[in-house]
């Protein structure tokens, strides 16, 4: 069995405000990843803690530089082997390389990869915002998916930050106006890949701070809600406080959302 630990749009940085409400409950980022963390350390014991991107509320290159690493450094404090995905916040001021050394990686290179871990293949997707404009995945990247899958017989796990799912937007809070800012442009063609491969048994997004969970062509896309989305409609707030945990087996899987909103699901794949 391999389990999962995951959080999603932490936000390090300065208030947040929609609408003219406060939406985001950055402030208190620190103090609740750091509570996850133990969690998933001491209760869950997990074996790979997955950030699914947006570890920051973009402000400057140095600040936003300051509090990646902030952002990382909590995530250390579980001793876990950790995965990062790229959010949108956090492509701002932060290029590809700077990201990648902040991972404890080289410089060179794509910020999309794959490897496998207790019989399990896990690819992570680089999704990239055009600020107030689309959301993509090229597709020199979606070749390399197409040829990654093609080697590769076991049951497989997507991560990424934006959604590949038609999902319905209805009473979404940021983007029930704006789907070209939360779902990938080239969506249906990266959909047909993974159906292809017929061993993809479950894609898992941020981005869109609420949970949710659409099956298409037999493959369930779950979303996760924001760690620090307020629950409320306004100040002083009440974190949602989302993460998940991920129970990875060999003809089934387990997915326990917590937090202020908790559910579960189990799927059952071949």
């Amino acid at each position: 069995m391999l389990t999962l630990g995951v959080v999603s749009d932490v936000h390090f940085g300065p208030e947040a405000r929609f609408d003219g409400k406060l939406r985001k409950l950055t402030a208190r980022s620190p103090e609740l990843l750091e509570g996850v963390v133990g969690e998933l350390r001491d209760r869950h014991r997990v074996d790979l803690l997955v950030n699914l991107g947006d570890c920051i509320e973009d402000e400057s290159p140095a600040a936003d530089a300051e509090r990646y690493r902030a952002c990382l450094q909590v995530l250390e404090q579980g001793g876990m082997e950790r995965v990062h995905v790229a959010g949108n916040h956090d492509r701002i001021h932060l290029g590809d390389a700077d990201l990648r050394q902040a991972w404890g990686m080289p410089a060179a290179g794509p910020l999309y990869r794959s490897f496998d871990r207790g019989g399990h293949h896990l690819v992570v997707l680089a999704t990239h915002e055009t600020k107030d404009v689309e959301v993509t995945i090229d597709d020199a990247q979606l070749d390399w998916l197409a040829a990654d899958l093609a080697r590769h017989e076991a049951p497989t796990v997507v991560l990424m930050h934006h959604s590949a799912a038609d999902q319905d937007l209805r009473g979404n809070r940021w983007f029930s106006r704006a789907p070209h800012l939360c779902l990938v442009k080239q969506r249906r063609r990266l959909r047909a890949i993974l159906a292809a491969h017929g061993r993809t048994i479950l894609v898992v997004n941020g981005h869109l701070h609420w949970n949710h969970l659409d099956v298409i062509d037999g493959i369930p896309y779950l979303t996760l809600q924001s760690l620090c989305e307020n629950l409320d409609e306004d100040a002083p707030g009440r974190p949602a406080a989302a993460h998940a945990v991920i129970r990875l087996q060999d003809r089934r899987f387990a997915v326990h959302v917590e937090g202020a909103e908790p559910w579960r699901f189990q799927w059952e794949h071949r």
